[in-house]
């Protein structure tokens, strides 16, 4: 790719020096600033080592600021083809005092490159401590010792992945959205999907003992008023309050024929419930989700107690309300 740029402005250089030197000078300029620009943003950079280290600062690789006010400086990102792809790096939005380290979905070119289109915001996914938010100037480290550490600018630690000791060779972002830690049989050591925070993405699995905690609103990160959890009798959503208060549930009957906690995972086209068996079983209870058309779609709970799928369909929408009408609100 970047031979076939050199070359061909080579070709037009020459072929305009031997007409008028002002075009010639013109077109070499711009083809140099598109090489550039086009080189810069050919990234794919899924994976990084041990000793590495990515400072939340303006002037870092692959920051980007969007039209909705959101910004993202991306540290890796697994883009080996264009439309929605995962990333993980700093995410901020609104005025941008306070970011999360996390992981999320943008948009990318034939080339590789994050792209900025009007309605192709940054949509998080995942994130790492959101209670506790930090600064331009805060680090996150990939230690000698294995741990994947977050500090925030005053050094003090906000985040760790606690694997220090654990034989970890690598870090990287998978295409299904898996922030992995592994050693160097590639066995996972650590991964973000056993740490879900307010959203699924196809593929995931919400375990019994996890919790999707909805945050206060889109600009505060912080525990709202509204949690799912998979239980041996079920899926429920509930009001934080005290004591809590059931507003949603999807009972399942039966007696258990498997060994595994309980869980449900996000499939095209259904959020499937294993309570009493596990794959390859068939489930023992769907909630249906339309099928996808674009080659993206994740569910995530609201702040307002609502799990909603969205869908890329030339701009994320709401494709699926699956606590709405068609639940099994009480």
């Amino acid at each position: 790719m970047h031979s076939f740029i050199f070359n061909s402005i080579c070709s037009i250089h020459y072929f305009c020096a031997m007409k008028t030197p002002l075009i010639s000078s013109f077109l070499l300029a711009f083809f140099l600033i598109f090489s550039r620009y086009s080189i810069a943003q050919r990234f794919d950079y899924p994976t990084a080592k041990l000793s590495t280290t990515w400072t939340n600062n303006e002037s870092a690789p692959h920051s980007i600021p969007f039209t909705d006010g959101s910004t993202i400086r991306a540290i890796l990102l697994n883009s080996r083809s264009y439309g929605p792809r995962f990333a993980c790096g700093f995410y901020c939005n609104g005025r941008c005092d306070s970011y999360l380290f996390a992981v999320f979905i943008v948009q990318t070119n034939s080339g590789g490159g994050i792209t900025q289109p009007a309605s192709g915001f940054p949509q998080v996914v995942w994130s790492a401590n959101p209670a506790h938010p930090v600064k331009l100037g805060a680090k996150v480290s990939l230690n000698e010792a294995g741990d994947l550490v977050l500090r925030d600018a005053d050094g003090s630690r906000v985040w760790s992945t606690n694997t220090a000791g654990k034989h970890v060779a690598g870090m990287s972002i998978t295409d299904t959205g898996n922030l992995v830690l592994f050693d160097s049989s590639n066995t996972i050591v650590w991964q973000s999907f056993d740490h879900p925070t307010d959203s699924l993405v196809p593929r995931q699995k919400l375990f019994e003992g996890q919790k999707l905690i909805a945050s206060v609103s889109s600009t505060n990160w912080r525990k709202g008023l509204y949690s799912v959890e998979v239980t041996n009798k079920g899926l429920f959503g509930y009001v934080e309050s005290k004591p809590s208060r059931v507003y949603y549930k999807y009972l399942v009957n039966g007696p258990d024929r498997s060994k595994e906690r309980s869980y449900v995972r996000l499939f095209n086209g259904s959020l499937a419930l294993f309570i009493h068996s596990a794959e390859p079983s068939r489930p023992d209870g769907v909630i249906r989700v339309p099928l996808a058309s674009s080659a993206s779609q994740y569910m995530k709970l609201m702040p307002d107690g609502h799990l909603r799928v969205f869908e890329w369909q030339l701009g994320w929408r709401v494709v699926a309300d699956l606590f709405g009408v068609r639940g099994r609100r009480i």
